[in-house]
């Protein structure tokens, strides 16, 4: 299988729309953490970004987690692999705040 893998302490950085509320983000999040090589998932309703990251070892499925998020009824904007941790993604998100 084919997988865009991230390294350790990289995420996927997803930008969605058509989150508007905090049961779209849980929603959203409880299927990605469903997920068997997630490790971690962050939603920021505020700036539409949800962030994705691989347990060690792992490698995430960029087309199986924007199918997850499609499903859920949202639309795909963006995804780009980025150079942090979903903790550090969520520090600077409410550094911002």
């Amino acid at each position: 299988m084919p997988f865009h893998a991230a390294l350790a302490g990289e995420a996927l950085k997803v930008t969605v729309n058509g989150m508007v509320c905090a049961f779209c983000a849980q929603g959203i999040e409880k299927g990605l953490s469903a997920m068997p090589a997630t490790k971690a998932v962050f939603v920021d309703l505020k700036h539409k970004v949800v962030a994705v990251e691989a347990k060690d070892g792992h490698a995430l499925d960029r087309k199986a987690i924007a199918a997850e998020i499609v499903d859920a009824g949202y639309d795909v904007v963006r995804m780009e692999t980025v150079p942090q941790s979903v903790a550090d993604i969520q520090a600077a998100t409410r550094a911002q705040k």
